[in-house]
């Protein structure tokens, strides 16, 4: 039997959380920094479960030929078993992993107490804590006294109480008010720091809550259950589009439960009454833990004990030419500037939105929006520019999974104060990062675009590395006036020019560039393929680079994510090397770069080579014109590809082995950040000069 050419995009994904799991065991690794990577370790591995775990379970039950394609040509049933056994693995080497720094932090002056182990100064201070701040928001479910067994929220924890009593036990739901209260208490210094679990501190408040029941005995274990997420869309087209996601939103609560994770000491009796009333079938993943649940909550894991705990900072750096008190449509009007976050500030697109909503020759505002910060300054600027008589449109994705409920919240503020909305493209999910500015110029408009690879949210700005590109370039800005028209009139599609445009256009686009690639290494000429993206999973662009590779066209592959392609095997990828960084910024951009024989072809893009990117969303991806932007990410995609100290090297064992190479260690975003550090202290210089 011929060796499978493509690695299942579920099992690979599993790959790339134990990647993350690697972080949390990195003894280089800050010890406050490992535990909020176990943190995102267990995020993760929730979303996973609520949205693809969750549809491999839907797949299980249709019968047809496509489910094995979708699936790399592997059976449902046993995928998902397949999947729960790596999960189980994962999660015991978490748990170990979490074991190990819960005693290394005790050598840091830092302690967690449960409810055993706190001292009576602590208890009295415990005791006042939970009756001042924590009880107004705990509320306790007797399951004996409701006719209906609750409807369990998957992102919350629950404290599953079993009071013994001499006559019959009772049993009692607690959910954990984690948003409201924290997860982590701080308990007051004495020689050393002290935190405390919200849950220990309820275990601890058991008998203050349950007192009116004579009781031999009570205890309470943790308990979580995560729902499947996919939205149930209503199709009836008399509905507006905000009415049609908020019902999926109410239907998604009461999603199928994909997975039951338990305290493995929760005795037999309430485990098997809990099973019984939630309806947990044979294909539910039961998992059995230890004390604590939703480890995501680690998070935001408090920044307490010695500073070298903690990533030192890497304070944001200013770009060379965006002075601070000067216009920056002045500067995008002479040359394109290439905004790489997080070393250089998110500020510059919001003081881009500021000073065109003051601007009294801007005429329009035009932006595409997925998903926000809580407090978005976006937000503020472009209603800002509303209330300054300019005409802004705002194009929002209500479907941007887990942000709709913001979205819909956005959609009727902005509406409110007289800006345009449009509510995605019916079919599709606009994920385009895209901003357009038009101002009256010599008596006509001139337009000034921002193109990029990640959302406009200044929160996941300071940790997500992406490209914003800043151009007033009239073959780039022409079409995304032409992208915009196409939001308001979905029924004409557009030839764009320069942009690359999904659904309509990239595949081909990128096909052929591929092709052109294979065309020169038959000729003899320079071809080579650099590509960094968060995922690779589509077959046909897979197959596309064994087809280049199989003709000698070099290919380097930096995919954060899933990587479905198998590189270098004989016979197969000999020429294609991948690889995968994991570090301190979660790598987001998209790049793309074609030898194009020795006239190299750069492309920034809001696409990863998944199918959905390709054939089911807006995407947009943006040629590189400007020649010194060109060397930038050279210069960029050079530092990255030497990484040897957070690369990882993809192959078909999925051994996440370190990429090790001899000579000086090389970690990539600390590299580049100290690049673009040079850039800024050398046009100091030439300035100065």
């Amino acid at each position: 039997m011929s060796k499978r050419k493509l690695i299942n995009r579920d099992i690979s994904w599993l790959a790339f959380n134990a990647r993350v799991l690697q972080e949390a065991e990195d003894v280089n690794v800050p010890l406050i920094e490992r535990i909020r990577f176990l943190g995102i370790f267990s995020n993760n591995l929730d979303e996973f479960f609520r949205v693809r775990y969750a549809h491999v379970k839907r797949l299980n039950f249709v019968k047809s030929q496509r489910v094995r394609e979708e699936l790399e040509g592997l059976d449902p049933s046993k995928l998902l078993k397949d999947l729960n056994k790596i999960v189980k693995t994962q999660q015991a080497a978490a748990q170990k992993i979490y074991d190990t720094l819960i005693l290394e932090l005790e050598q840091h002056d830092v302690k967690l107490v449960d409810e055993k182990t706190i001292t009576t100064s602590q208890k009295e201070y415990i005791r006042e804590y939970f009756k001042t701040k924590v009880s107004p928001s705990v509320f306790n479910l007797i399951l004996d006294q409701v006719a209906e067994f609750p409807q369990l929220r998957d992102k919350s924890i629950y404290l599953a109480v079993r009071i013994q009593r001499k006559e019959k036990n009772t049993y009692a739901l607690i959910e954990l008010p984690s948003e409201a209260i924290g997860r982590f208490i701080e308990l007051p210094k004495y020689g050393k720091r002290y935190l405390m679990y919200l849950d220990d501190l309820i275990r601890y408040n058991l008998d203050y809550i349950f007192f009116i029941f004579d009781y031999e005995k009570i205890e309470a274990h943790t308990i979580k259950i995560t729902r499947d997420a996919e939205l149930d869309i209503d199709n009836d087209v008399s509905k507006s589009s905000i009415e049609i996601i908020s019902k999926g939103l109410k239907n998604r609560k009461q999603g199928d439960p994909v997975r039951f994770v338990y305290d493995r000491e929760i005795p037999k009796d309430i485990f098997e009454y809990l099973l019984s009333k939630m309806s947990i079938d044979n294909y539910d993943s039961l998992i059995a833990g230890g004390r604590y649940h939703n480890k995501k909550d680690l998070m935001n894991f408090p920044n307490i004990g010695s500073t070298n705990l903690a990533f030192e900072k890497m304070e944001p750096i200013n770009h060379p030419d965006l002075d601070m008190n000067r216009s920056i449509i002045n500067v995008i009007r002479e040359k394109d500037v290439l905004l790489f976050l997080p070393y250089h500030t998110f500020s510059y697109i919001i003081r881009f939105l500021r000073e065109a909503a003051i601007d009294p020759d801007v005429r329009s505002i035009k932006i595409t929006l997925y998903r926000l910060a809580k407090d978005s300054r976006i937000i503020s600027a472009l209603i800002n520019a509303a209330k300054n008589g300019k005409k802004v449109t705002v194009v929002i994705e209500l479907q941007a999974r887990f942000d709709e409920r913001a979205n819909i919240g956005w959609t009727n503020l902005l509406r409110n104060e007289g800006v345009q909305v449009i509510s995605g493209v019916h079919g599709l999910k606009v994920h385009s990062k895209v901003c357009l500015v038009s101002r009256m110029e010599n008596k006509s408009l001139r337009h000034y675009a921002v193109i990029g690879t990640g959302n406009y949210n200044e929160n996941t700005s300071k940790f997500y590395t992406d490209y914003h590109l800043l151009t007033s370039s009239k073959s780039l800005t022409s079409d995304v006036v032409n992208l915009f028209e196409f939001f308001n009139a979905n029924y004409q599609v557009f030839n764009y020019k320069h942009l690359i445009v999904s659904p309509h256009y990239t595949r081909d686009k990128f096909l052929k560039l591929i092709d052109i690639e294979i065309e020169n290494a038959k000729k003899g000429l320079p071809a080579s393929i650099f590509l960094k993206m968060n995922s690779l999973s589509d077959t046909e662009m897979i197959n596309k680079l064994y087809e280049a590779g199989s003709y000698g066209v070099k290919i380097k592959l930096v995919v954060r994510g899933i990587c479905s392609l198998i590189p270098g095997e004989v016979g197969l990828s000999e020429n294609i090397e991948a690889r995968s960084i994991i570090d301190r910024f979660l790598e987001h951009s998209r790049v793309y770069v074609f030898e194009n024989a020795g006239q190299p072809k750069y492309f920034l893009s809001s696409a990863d080579w998944m199918t959905r990117n390709l054939d089911y969303r807006v995407e947009v991806t943006v040629p590189v014109y400007d020649r010194q932007v060109q060397r930038e990410l050279k210069s960029h995609i050079d530092i990255i590809w030497k990484d040897n100290v957070k690369a990882r090297i993809h192959g078909r064992g999925l051994e996440n082995a370190y990429h090790k190479t001899p000579g000086p260690k090389v970690r990539s975003q600390y590299e580049l950040y100290d690049f673009v550090k040079k850039q800024l202290k050398n046009k100091k210089l030439l300035k100065r000069n």
